[in-house]
């Protein structure tokens, strides 16, 4: 049998082929087995939907290097697909940031991303954010790239620029650092954070070597297709909230729904999922059940396994 491809390889692959891929984003493993099982290639945990699913704060600094490196080793261990993560700002200097990549590695994700914000940074989409000296973020990126070379090589170190929305910000000058962060520490993907255009997007894809992965929501109106996204060079068509933004407005109008109508909202919502045309889901069919069954069989003695026929509830099929 041949051998297992690891998720840092498949992720450098999929970063550097010509196909675009959708890098479906949220914060749990359960949102990371509905990506998956869709048929995503790759999963990725949103640093700010982290934030507010695990603590309830906004994206503004305050999760440390410990919870979100312990929530993507949930995640990397619950699918068989990479996932990618939000690294923040690398929770420190160069030196923090060579440990960060450590414990990275080591949780199983396949590959990160380092921003150049001051600390404490801001979310992308908020207004406040002051970036580092280039000379400070090279530093810090040759450290993340010396870090994964000691560990695994194919470990994909992402350079995200946050200089377009920053103080004294502009397009120009996020080139010229994404431009420096490619040439001076060898970083595998930039990502222009706060590109204000359509325009701008395709330009930065055109101008900086290698792979790009520019955020195009919310910011481009209408929005580009999978195909356009291709076109214009984007590495990948990236959704950070991909399976967070629809859950989270359905759970608000279902929860209004039933303080208005009681279990009649209930009812409807179980009609409506019942006629989808993809199917119900719940638990335990994402978490496929069956495995922990056949999980007995093989390695429980008889005398210990379950009786499934003859007692009450939901059995593994």
């Amino acid at each position: 049998m041949a051998e297992r491809q690891r998720k840092t390889t498949r992720l450098q692959e999929l970063f550097a082929r010509p196909e675009i891929f959708v890098l479906a984003g949220g914060t749990n493993p359960l949102q990371a087995k509905l990506a998956e099982m869709v048929g995503f290639e790759a999963f990725y945990m949103s640093g700010g939907n982290t934030s507010a699913h695990l603590i309830g704060w906004p994206d503004v600094g305050v999760t440390t290097m410990r919870e979100m490196v312990d929530n993507a080793r949930r995640i990397a261990l619950a699918v068989d697909i990479p996932a990618f993560s939000d690294a923040d700002t690398g929770y420190g200097n160069a030196v923090q940031v060579y440990r960060t990549v450590q414990e990275f590695i080591a949780a199983g994700v396949a590959g990160i991303h380092i921003e150049d914000q001051e600390s404490p940074k801001k979310s992308g989409s908020m207004a406040g954010r002051r970036c580092i000296a280039v000379e400070e973020m090279i530093g810090k990126l040759r450290a993340a790239m010396d870090a994964k070379m000691a560990m695994d090589p194919d470990f994909v170190i992402c350079a995200r620029c946050d200089f377009r929305g920053a103080e004294g910000g502009s397009f120009e000058g996020t080139i010229e650092r994404c431009l420096a962060y490619k040439r001076e520490a060898g970083v595998e993907v930039v990502f222009p954070e706060g590109l204000q255009s359509w325009e701008e997007i395709t330009e930065a894809c055109r101008r900086l070597p290698g792979p790009v992965l520019p955020l195009i929501h919310p910011v481009v109106q209408p929005h580009p297709t999978l195909e356009e996204q291709q076109a214009a060079g984007c590495a990948a068509a990236f959704y950070p909230g991909l399976t967070t933004m629809a859950a989270l407005q359905a759970s608000w109008e279902f929860l209004q729904d039933f303080k208005e109508r009681g279990t009649a909202a209930l009812d409807d919502f179980r009609a409506r999922a019942a006629a989808s045309r993809w199917g119900a889901i719940d638990n335990n069919r994402l978490t496929d059940l069956r495995r922990i069954r056949e999980m007995e069989e093989k390695y429980l003695p008889q005398a210990l396994q379950r009786d499934y026929e003859h007692t009450l509830g939901v059995r593994p099929q």
